[in-house]
């Protein structure tokens, strides 16, 4: 096999992102796609010049060697399973799944059929978080004990407000900002430092959006296992250039980074093998700022598990690591039920009892609603 032939299942914007930043890739090639809605099909077989399928099955049964699912949250689970069932390898955007149960399904299924399975979570490849985990584990910073990370993803008024619209509602989505884009988040803070055990959220609603529809900004504090402290801050309604940014702490140093800036990492170090020791100093890591470190991750992303395939090796970012991100979700949210601090072991009693999709349940009672105070 000299290149891997994906199918793509979904043909909406995050696809842009993925077509574009594989368009030079050898190890992959887009070969056929599907999708329900019939002019993102088109579009996409006159983009791509590849076969286009109206239906699932088909598309399943012809001779791709793995697809890259670009659906709905909810659909994931389904989408997942019945592509092992047909032996297809799979990569699947984040999150992974909007419960604990349905990513446990996906494992089970992955794992019987025998096919590699991997997030398509960007933090996760992006180089700049690469080269931070790097730098975290040659402790360049010694240990971190405090940190904050926000991202800022505007989205139109109309992803909040159209009732129509599956993106950050409770039964589709799995949530608003803390299931769309803390997942991103916590899957990269629990790769860099390890198991979260206790958090406190504060949900909270600046657009008079419908009921079906989840929170539009989100504060919550993370204790980590380590004892490093970390707020995670996320909105899709603040105006400014799109961007992430995260700044780690610790007994050596600070990591800066900012998606926005040209050079993303900015590094205070006494440690002997810092570049620069005792003053803050720049690092040069492929990067753009946005739209463009969407397309980079997504090539990092790709590449790597079409690599795995041809050489038949494990991915080392296991769908049990993106679990872990979805149960930071899960924990944000029952501790914004409880509003108290809640620990994960309190999260794992109810994935033994009652099961995690009740935690989905009653959140809106529990959102402030802070449209009611504010003119726009």
């Amino acid at each position: 096999m000299d290149y891997v032939k994906f199918g793509v299942i979904g043909c909406g914007g995050a696809w842009n992102f993925h077509r574009l930043g594989c368009k030079n890739v050898p190890q992959l090639k887009f070969t056929a796609a599907h999708d329900v809605d019939e002019k993102n099909l088109k579009r996409a077989v006159k983009f791509q010049k590849c076969e286009g399928f109206s239906k699932l099955d088909d598309l399943l049964n012809s001779d791709i060697d793995a697809v890259l699912v670009l659906v709905p949250h909810f659909l994931h689970k389904d989408i997942v399973v019945a592509a092992a069932e047909a032996g297809k390898h799979v990569l699947c955007e984040k999150p992974m799944a909007t419960t604990l149960e349905e990513c446990d399904e996906m494992i089970a299924a992955t794992n019987k059929a025998g096919v590699k399975f991997m997030i398509a979570e960007n933090h996760r490849f992006l180089p700049a978080h690469v080269t931070i985990k790097d730098m975290l584990d040659n402790g360049i910073i010694g240990d971190v004990f405090l940190g904050r990370t926000y991202e800022g993803a505007f989205c139109p008024a109309d992803e909040f407000l159209n009732p129509n619209r599956w993106n950050f509602t409770y039964d589709k989505g799995g949530g608003g900002v803390v299931a769309d884009q803390g997942v991103h988040k916590f899957t990269m803070l629990t790769w860099l430092l390890g198991e979260v055990d206790s958090a406190q959220c504060w949900l909270g609603k600046a657009l008079d959006s419908p009921p079906t529809k989840g929170e539009d900004n989100a504060i919550i504090l993370l204790r980590f296992k380590s004892g490093a402290m970390v707020t995670v801050d996320l909105s899709s309604v603040t105006v400014h250039p799109l961007t992430n940014r995260t700044e780690l702490h610790g007994t050596k140093g600070t990591i800066l980074e900012d998606h926005a800036w040209e050079k993303p990492i900015q590094v205070f170090s006494s440690h002997d093998e810092a570049k620069v020791k005792g003053e803050f100093y720049s690092i040069e890591v492929d990067h753009g700022p946005y739209p463009q470190y969407y397309t980079i991750a997504a090539r990092e992303e790709d590449s790597y598990f079409a690599n795995c395939i041809l050489n038949d090796k494990t991915p080392e970012f296991a769908p049990e690591q993106a679990r872990a991100g979805v149960a930071v979700v899960l924990l944000s949210y029952l501790s914004a039920k409880r509003g108290s601090i809640t620990h994960m072991d309190e999260l794992v009693e109810i994935y033994k009892s009652k099961g995690t999709k009740s935690v989905l349940n009653g959140l809106l009672e529990v959102t402030q609603m802070n449209y009611k105070k504010m003119k726009w």
